[in-house]
């Protein structure tokens, strides 16, 4: 047995020999196909399949496929018969209703056209319109004049001097006269308001601290109808 302690020793003389370590043994990471065509539009399918096809055909990596080249193939050529198909389908579909949609109009023209004939040809009798499988305008109603406004208020408006007014809708009435005066009576004094159509008004440069009345009324073909009850307010 060696004697590590005896003179002249590598461990007398403080050596110390390293042991070798064994080597690392690292693993191996193996690569994996990323591959995905859901998300894909039908043409670049397709067009993808194409590619991936032309690398493996006489590729000594891969050389029996599962599944084959030919299955692979035919498939392609499958799927871009029916795509072009359908393209054809779907643009056909739209000359049709081009074509549909234009045939329409030509008919609704010429209807056009014969229902100006029958109208001048009958002499205006209703019996002879409606023999020809037309039917009849119903008589004109007479406008009449506009029912009055009801529910007129008056708000403060957002600055001072200014009044927002407001009503309910009036049956018949197509357009709107608005009045402020500074008395109740509206003897005299009388402001115009522009016309409106909606049922509602706004006016401002009012003096602060007056008081003011104001009316509302209808207007159409008829006439005016008549005023409405008076609203009031102190001006902001």
């Amino acid at each position: 047995m060696a004697n590590y302690d005896a003179p002249g020793s590598n461990y007398d003389r403080g050596l110390l020999y390293d042991v070798p370590e064994p080597p690392f043994s690292r693993k191996k990471v193996m690569a994996k196909v990323k591959f995905s065509l859901d998300s894909l539009p039908d043409t670049q399918v397709i067009q993808q399949s194409t590619n991936i096809k032309t690398a493996l055909t006489g590729n000594p990596n891969f050389t029996t496929t599962t599944p084959s080249l030919t299955v692979i193939g035919a498939a392609i050529a499958a799927a871009q018969a029916k795509l072009t198909a359908s393209d054809n389908a779907q643009n056909a579909a739209k000359q049709a209703v081009v074509d549909k949609d234009t045939a329409i109009q030509t008919l609704v023209g010429l209807m056009s056209q014969l229902a100006t004939y029958v109208d001048l040809t009958s002499g205006g009798d209703k019996a002879k319109i409606l023999s020809a499988g037309m039917q009849v305008r119903a008589d004109r109603v007479p406008a009449t004049i506009p029912d009055v406004v009801q529910n007129l208020s008056l708000t403060a408006g957002d600055n001072a001097g200014q009044l927002d007014l407001q009503w309910d809708p009036t049956n018949g009435a197509k357009r709107y006269e608005v009045q402020l005066c500074a008395a109740a009576d509206f003897a005299s004094g009388i402001t115009n308001l522009p016309s409106v159509t909606k049922s509602k008004s706004s006016t401002g440069n009012l003096t602060s601290g007056a008081r003011i009345w104001a009316r509302v009324r209808g207007l159409n073909a008829a006439g005016p109808g008549a005023w409405s009850d008076v609203a009031t307010k102190i001006v902001p």
